[in-house]
């Protein structure tokens, strides 16, 4: 075999070998999911979107929830029988009002227990779909997000308070439109929230958390913790299972130009049974 060939071979085999990488990886995916379904008995679905930023020809690309995503979510279920429960397991810095709202309406009107799983975090409208759970399984430190309607980059809250206190005749005429439908967006935003609420709460206890998460009471990216979840009047667990975890890690951050600034050994750090740790590392408590 002469150097030329040699060569072509190694540039076919680097060639192959993302596409060899992506099959197992589905093929994990698939095991995995199949294994959750069997020992829940439900039908699962996972709605996962990587927010950092990549770079593909020199351009950012973040994920986020679109009409893709609400379709393919609604045939999920629709392809699934009224009584078998759910389970998502969401992964989503949000996204769009419309494809969100036609997933949460279609989880709140399934009717077998429907469970959201969110290791990490499920912002905005991955946390509007969350309201239409039976229940919302949390990590200690995983979050939800308010759900006050953004335009572009401007908090509908935001435009409307600067409409009530800036005099009329030094706001532009986009301003006032602008603030015209972020007023009726927080309105819609917000009965859409109250019903998917009632499933869980009383009317009076829905009607004030969907005002309390819809009309800018915190910033957009406020973090809700399990804690604050729990305190809110939501049906919030901290029992994670671990099949949750090793299903999330098989949808891995595409590779960027740059590397993360995270790194560790992936391994399990236990201490072994009957030690305690102080100053000078493992020490055994016997």
């Amino acid at each position: 075999m002469s150097m030329g060939d040699i060569v072509w071979l190694f540039f076919i085999f680097s060639a192959v070998q993302p596409m060899l990488r992506q099959q197992m990886l589905e093929a994990m995916r698939i095991r995995k999911i199949s294994r959750l379904e069997r020992e829940r008995k439900s039908r699962v679905i996972l709605l996962v979107h990587r927010q950092e930023t990549m770079r593909f020809l020199g351009f950012p690309i973040a994920r986020y929830i679109d009409i893709n995503d609400s379709e393919d979510v609604l045939r999920a279920i629709q392809m699934t029988d009224a009584d078998v429960p759910l389970d998502l397991v969401l992964h989503t810095p949000g996204g769009l009002v419309l494809a969100a709202l036609q997933i949460a309406k279609a989880v709140r009107e399934h009717k077998g227990k429907v469970t959201v799983f969110v290791p990490h975090y499920a912002m905005s409208g991955g946390t509007l779909i969350a309201l239409a759970a039976d229940e919302i399984v949390m990590c200690e430190h995983s979050v939800l997000g308010p759900i006050d309607p953004q335009l572009g980059e401007s908090p509908a809250a935001s435009l409307i308070k600067v409409i009530a206190e800036k005099p009329m005749a030094k706001i532009d005429d986009r301003t006032l439109i602008m603030a015209d439908i972020g007023r009726k967006a927080i309105v819609q935003v917000k009965e859409a929230a109250t019903e998917l609420l009632t499933r869980r709460l009383p009317a009076g206890k829905a009607d004030a958390l969907a005002d309390k998460l819809t009309s800018g009471t915190w910033t957009h990216d406020y973090p809700i913790w399990a804690s604050v979840g729990k305190s809110l009047g939501l049906p919030v667990s901290t029992e994670m299972p671990a099949d949750v975890f090793q299903l999330l890690k098989l949808y891995p951050q595409p590779v960027r130009m740059q590397g993360g600034g995270v790194e560790y050994l992936p391994v399990e750090r236990r201490l072994p049974e009957g030690t305690k740790v102080d100053g000078s590392g493992w020490n055994s408590a016997r």
